[in-house]
């Protein structure tokens, strides 16, 4: 297989007699450090302000709000509430922060940077460290550089660049890892977006740059990263107030040349004393950078934002605060139809509601759900059509024997019957996808996309991530919970859609079963939505005690 990412991705599959390489063990000697410190760095420390209380419709609809301007106070309660710590638990035996934007297993492997043209009395290229929440200033912005790149936006805004470090996920699930990196960063670009909604601004993939663009900006070009640690940037969003109509979605390469000449302030500390190298990581991740392109805008139409039922929680804030991944689900709870339609209507790409206008892909993915228990619904295995043309080409690589029959708009039943073990079955056994009331799968366009187009891997992923955040919130806002599941039986989920044919005959022999597969399409996030108990031996506390005491 020459494409190096449909490599990746084959070799990364799970089975249930065969996992994705990993060590297999927690190995607690190395594990890395979950913030990235830049050692010699001037920072300025954020203030941590009280919020304010904006609707929970607020997080789509950003008319509901009103402009704040760019200064210190606002840029700070957008990073609080985008990339900052949520709370602290305690077992009485092991404590630790959990943030504003989800990763998988609390690893984060997202940082994020801020290219800030001289706005509310601030100017550089600084880096957000959400345990001190302050900005660490890694490079200077000279004065006709900022003008210039103000005027080619003809706006104020600033530039944020989410970057990943594979090995803080690479640490416990081997070379699987840099699918959850890009998962991570999908979960982020959603955190980004409703965060910059409260404070009445839009963001904008600045999808023209390439990843050397942003190595550049950053100067990463010019840091040292220990062997295993390198840190890559993913992608850069532009920051804008919502009264302007639209922005370019890239930066002149003369600007971008301008940045060579700055030097860096600091340098990243070291997370780990040793580390295990994946090269398969790696490797990827070179072949999959993605090079300058022409810019491109997507357009998405604007269907209907419904309303059915009222949140349980009364603010935006509160509801991006109280976001946690359920871990037990409880079978006994239910929810009803008109909120699990509510939930699938958020996940809709639109032009002027966040958070899928950041437009950072087509939108290649459609749902597969399993729907366990909502009231007015028979069980069964259902589909919800994100995109139009979909629909004619899930129907022509799905069964044949799927009943298609239209339940709402963008609903269809594919089959009737009991799906709660298949479900947890094929998420590599887990009952958090058969006790909740419905799980899903994301199933993307694949090979046809990412053929000539290798970083376009990428794209597939953040959008399963940034649905992913669009599920969670909805879930928070009406008092249950949501997980994010990276671990789930590949070829098995595509085996149950029509997209794979296994030959288990080997399997009597010992050996691996014969898979044929059809990669127009593939499966790349499970989630689960539903009801979950609260483990009574976890304690919860603020975040930031460790700022307040001065510690």
């Amino acid at each position: 297989m020459s494409n190096i990412a449909l490599a990746y991705h084959e070799r990364t599959k799970h089975y249930p007699w065969r996992y994705a390489k990993s060590l297999g063990y927690l190995d607690w000697d190395t594990q890395p450090n979950p913030y990235r410190f830049w050692e010699g760095a001037p920072k300025i420390p954020l203030p941590l302000l009280e919020d304010p209380a904006h609707p929970p419709l607020a997080l789509y609809d950003y008319s509901l709000v009103k402009t704040q301007p760019f200064v210190l106070e606002t840029i700070s309660k957008f990073l609080e509430l985008a990339l900052g710590l949520s709370a602290v638990k305690s077992t009485g035996v092991s404590t630790w922060a959990v943030r504003m934007n989800p990763s998988s297993g609390n690893l984060h492997p997202t940082e994020c940077y801020l290219i800030i043209p001289e706005l509310g009395g601030l100017s550089g290229v600084f880096h957000y460290n959400p345990y001190l929440h302050a900005l660490e200033k890694i490079r200077e912005l000279p004065q006709p550089l900022a003008v210039k790149i103000k005027e080619h936006f003809s706006t104020e805004g600033f530039i944020a660049i989410l970057t990943s470090i594979p090995w803080r996920e690479s640490w416990k699930y081997g070379e699987r890892a840099l699918r959850y990196c890009l998962l991570d960063t999908g979960h982020a670009v959603g955190s980004v977006r409703f965060s910059a909604n409260l404070q009445g601004w839009k963001v904008k993939w600045l999808n023209a740059l390439g990843d050397e663009d942003l190595e550049t900006l950053l100067g990463f070009d010019k840091v040292f990263f220990p062997e295993g640690e390198q840190e890559y940037p993913e992608l850069a969003l532009f920051v804008f107030p919502k009264e302007t109509e639209d922005v370019p979605r890239d930066l002149p390469r003369p600007l971008v040349e301008e940045f060579k000449k700055l030097p860096v302030y600091g340098k990243p500390n070291q997370l780990s004393p040793e580390r295990v190298i994946w090269e398969i990581i790696y490797r990827t991740w070179e072949e999959i950078k993605k090079p300058p392109t022409p810019p491109v805008k997507f357009v998405y139409g604007n269907p209907p934002l419904v309303n059915f039922v009222e949140p349980t929680l009364k603010s935006a804030e509160e509801i991006i605060r109280r976001r946690r991944s359920g871990h037990i689900y409880d079978p006994s709870v239910y929810i009803e139809k008109e909120l699990f339609l509510q939930i699938l209507n958020r996940t809709l790409p639109r032009d002027r509601y966040s958070p899928f206008d950041v437009e950072i892909s087509p939108t290649y993915i459609s749902l597969v759900l399993f729907v366990h228990r909502v009231r007015g619904l028979p069980r069964g295995l259902y589909t919800y059509i994100r995109n139009p043309k979909h629909l004619e080409l899930f129907k022509e690589h799905f069964k044949k024997n799927f009943l298609w029959e239209p339940i709402e708009d963008n609903l269809y039943l594919l089959l009737e019957g009991d799906t709660t073990e298949l479900a947890g079955y094929l998420s590599c056994m887990q009952d958090i996808a058969s006790d909740s009331a419905f799980a899903v799968a994301m199933v993307a366009e694949f090979e046809p996309v990412i053929k000539n187009a290798p970083w376009e891997y990428k794209n597939i992923h953040w959008e399963a991530g940034l649905i992913g955040q669009v599920l969670y919130l909805e879930a928070t806002a009406y008092g249950i919970k949501g997980t994010g599941i990276g671990c789930f039986f590949d070829d098995l989920t595509h085996e149950v859609l029509g997209l794979a044919k296994i030959e288990r005959a080997a399997m009597t022999n010992l050996l691996e079963p014969l898979i044929e597969i059809d990669r127009n399409l593939q499966v790349v996030y499970h989630f689960t939505v539903g009801g979950a108990y609260e483990d009574p031996r976890i304690k919860t506390f603020e975040p930031y005690q460790h700022l307040k005491k001065g510690l």
